[in-house]
């Protein structure tokens, strides 16, 4: 009967799988969804005895849950598989709970008995799904439960289960504040667990829940930054970020590195420190957020001869997807625009390929543009050439960007402004409309710079007059000259200038014209000034019977004629204007001050400015470009020396019973070694960890524990020469020390050393010393 029975469950079995393939093969044939079940059939399933259809029917509906088909009518039906002893039914139950909980919050509390029981459950997959699904049904009703269930969790064995209350704080928290206090006392114990796995998620729960509460941090700060290296990606981002934070609000600012205490694994490398070996320690992984986040902490806490450090990591993301490429790029644009030092040997890697789109090659020839100051000559020539290269190209956004790069290489190094100028100036001859428009606005933010070392470029920009047709581009030379028409007493080319614009005045664009009458009016302002007459231009095309008119004021007033029919309602009152403040001898002054003012030096800045005030791989930074952003909270200013705390509030250890709830063995000394460096026995025989160097303050003992070493290599050498002396005999009388040995006191230490020489007999010889 029994092979029978085996042979019967081996063909059930059989049957089952060839099902599921044969539905798997089907479903992937077919290029359609598979229909949604109906839900009587479903619930038919749901309610089955056995555990393969049950099964069958919670993939159903978690497949219609995912399709976003509305599947609360199930329940109750799902709801009262929760006890199943089946794994995999209580994942899918636990899924559909978390979704339907909340709508449903009174059946839903039916199951919290049977989830809370399965805290006790022997596996650790079933524990961890338990206090994460009693988390994430939001309910408040069950805050108290879940905090209890936190609490139980978080002095579990396994840390996979530590790790699952951890992540279920912030969700309590979030559930009812009321839950602090125990939440804290739980967040404190897995802060100083002793597994990185556990001790990431409970960082990132520091941060939901109480975040700024530093003192809770002090005693784990070394442990966090030792454990840095062992954590994987999401933990590092997590403890990186908040030991960015901890550095600024506990270590006051220093300018230079801090050298590494000798024996402590985590220094001051990353500029932070107390002079006690306290700092970071960095990991340069291949993962892009781990690079950033290590990037923002050096920016914000190392001083800038610490940041070539991070250079290297960062320009090796630029090898990655054009995503990851925009990120890096943006966060070095605003390391660069306060240091763009540690840049400079990766010029090339900064120059625009055919395949980089817009927002990529923007940002190279930003950054061509900020370490153009700082690298060397042959560099410089590269960059310009390079930049002269795509003022040429076809596509005129990058033909636009080109020539303000090459406008601000001019601006922030004057000795290359000529060779700037003059590549402008090619660009101006060219004839290209976009090209001269572009090139001119920049050749007037270089010649004001030093506008008596550019009077010539002036009358090479007139000659230009000739060619260029673009409304812009002639509007900016006209101005030019009119800055200039002052020169030499009026001995230069702006009154020939406007004679011949006087010709063609009709035909010009209404920015042309514009500028035209503005040239005008600074002609003549420099005229009434040189004669200091203020005589009035009479009314009329200048042709009087009176007194010969100068050709200056007769200049002044055909152009004024001319815009004064113009089409252009802005155009006739300019000219109204400055006829009326020129044509009074007393409103002279007047008019020099409002034409002839010296104007300020132009600032092209570079277009990210402003993202430097933000933190570097953060959000704000990347869509903030100096507008405030909502949300955004900056670091912490530095703590000032008298303010930050003393560096012996890391000094805290774990209190007692702490080791023995970890599963610490108790500490043995054998005939052949010591105690575990770090570590000393106290006389109630419960081992306390102590740093070592650390006084163990136990009556009649040694103070140190290199006297403790010391001490117990002696006890154990004469232990073994009176072994060697007494094995004879041992010999003789085994048997009857072996019937005295049940009698003995275990507390007798003489009788217990007897005890372990005649086992050393049998080939052990072991010597236990209790402390």
């Amino acid at each position: 009967m029994e092979s029978l029975s085996r042979i019967s469950t081996l063909l059930e079995t059989a049957r089952d799988l060839t099902l599921e393939a044969a539905q798997s093969a089907s479903i992937s044939a077919s290029s359609h969804p598979p229909p949604t079940p109906s839900p009587t059939a479903t619930k038919k399933l749901l309610n089955s005895r056995m555990d393969r259809e049950v099964l069958d029917g919670l993939r159903k509906v978690i497949s219609m849950m995912s399709h976003g088909t509305d599947c609360s009518p199930f329940f109750a039906d799902v709801v009262k598989n929760v006890a199943s002893p089946n794994l995999e039914i209580k994942k899918l139950v636990y899924i559909y709970l978390l979704r339907y909980a909340e709508s449903e919050p009174d059946l839903a509390l039916l199951s919290i008995n049977t989830i809370q029981k399965a805290l006790t459950d022997q596996s650790q997959l079933v524990r961890s799904m338990a206090i994460r699904v009693m988390a994430g049904i939001r309910v408040p009703v069950i805050s108290q439960i879940v905090a209890l269930g936190i609490k139980r969790c978080a002095a579990d064995m396994s840390p996979y289960v530590r790790k699952a209350a951890a992540v279920a704080i912030p969700k309590c928290y979030r559930l009812d504040t009321g839950t602090l206090p125990a939440l804290k006392e739980c967040l404190g114990v897995l802060l100083g667990d002793r597994s990185f796995y556990v001790v990431g998620a409970a960082v990132v729960a520091w941060e939901g829940v109480c975040p700024g509460r530093w003192e809770m941090l002090h005693g784990h700060y070394r442990a966090l930054a030792r454990m840095l290296i062992d954590m994987d990606e999401w933990g590092q981002l997590a403890v990186l970020r908040v030991l960015t934070g901890y550095a600024r609000a506990n270590f006051p600012a220093r300018e230079k590195k801090v050298k590494k205490a000798a024996g402590v694994g985590a220094g001051a490398k990353a500029g932070g420190g107390d002079g006690d070996g306290d700092g970071f320690y960095s990991d340069e992984s291949g993962d892009e957020d781990v690079i950033v986040a290590v990037a923002r902490l050096y920016t914000h806490l190392a001083p800038a001869s610490s940041l070539p450090t991070v250079a290297g990591p960062l320009i090796s993301l630029l090898r990655a997807p054009t995503d990851i490429q925009h990120i890096a790029l943006l966060n070095i644009v605003s390391i660069a625009l306060k240091s763009p030092h540690p840049f400079t040997p990766y010029a090339t890697h900064f120059l625009v390929h055919a395949s980089d789109p817009p927002h990529i090659w923007k940002l190279k020839l930003e950054l061509l543009t900020l370490i153009f100051p700082h690298t060397p000559t042959r560099t410089k020539n590269l960059i310009l050439s390079e930049l002269e290269y795509f003022a040429h190209t076809h596509d005129p956004a990058l033909v636009r960007e080109a020539v303000r790069a090459i406008g601000r290489c001019a601006q922030s190094e004057t000795r290359n402004a000529a060779r700037c100028l003059k590549l402008l100036m090619r660009q101006v001859e060219s004839g290209t409309g976009t090209l001269v428009a572009e090139s001119l606005t920049v050749i007037r933010h270089i010649i004001l710079q030093n506008p008596a070392a550019h009077a010539r470029t002036v009358v090479r920009l007139a000659k230009a007059l000739d060619t260029a047709v673009n409304p812009s581009a002639r509007a900016s030379i006209i101005w030019l000259v009119g800055e200039f028409a002052g020169v030499n007493g009026g001995d230069n080319v702006a009154a020939d200038t406007l004679r011949l614009l006087a010709k063609t005045f009709v035909l010009e664009g209404e920015a042309a014209k514009l500028q035209i009458v503005l040239l005008a009016a600074k002609v003549y302002a420099h005229y009434l000034d040189r004669t200091q007459s203020g005589a009035p231009v009479q009314e009329g095309d200048g042709e009087g019977e009176g007194e010969e008119k100068h050709p200056v004021a007769l200049l002044f007033a055909y152009i004024t004629l001319l815009a004064r029919y113009d089409l252009s309602y802005d155009l006739r009152d300019r000219a109204r204007l400055y006829k009326s403040i020129l044509s009074t001898p007393s409103s002279t002054p007047l008019a020099t001050l409002l034409l002839l003012a010296p104007k300020p030096t132009p600032q092209a800045p570079s277009p990210s400015t402003g993202r430097e005030k933000y933190i570097v791989g953060s959000a704000a930074m990347v869509v903030g470009e100096g507008e405030d952003v909502s949300g955004y909270e900056p670091l912490e200013d530095w703590v000032s020396e008298s303010r930050a705390p003393s560096p012996s509030v890391r000094d805290v250890a774990p209190v007692e019973g702490e080791a023995e709830r970890r599963g610490v063995v108790a500490i043995k000394k054998s005939a052949g070694g010591g105690v575990s460096p770090g570590m000393a026995a106290t006389p109630e025989k419960s081992p306390v960890w102590r740093p070592e160097g650390v006084k163990v303050q136990v009556k009649g003992k040694p103070e140190t524990l290199e006297d403790f070493f010391k001490e117990s290599e002696e006890e154990a050498s004469e232990e073994e020469t009176e072994g060697e002396e007494t094995e004879g005999e041992e010999e003789e009388s085994e048997e009857e020390e072996e019937e005295s040995e049940e009698e003995e006191d275990d507390d007798d230490e003489e009788e217990e050393e007897e005890e372990s020489e005649d086992e050393g007999n049998e080939g052990s010889k072991l010597l236990t010393q209790d402390k």
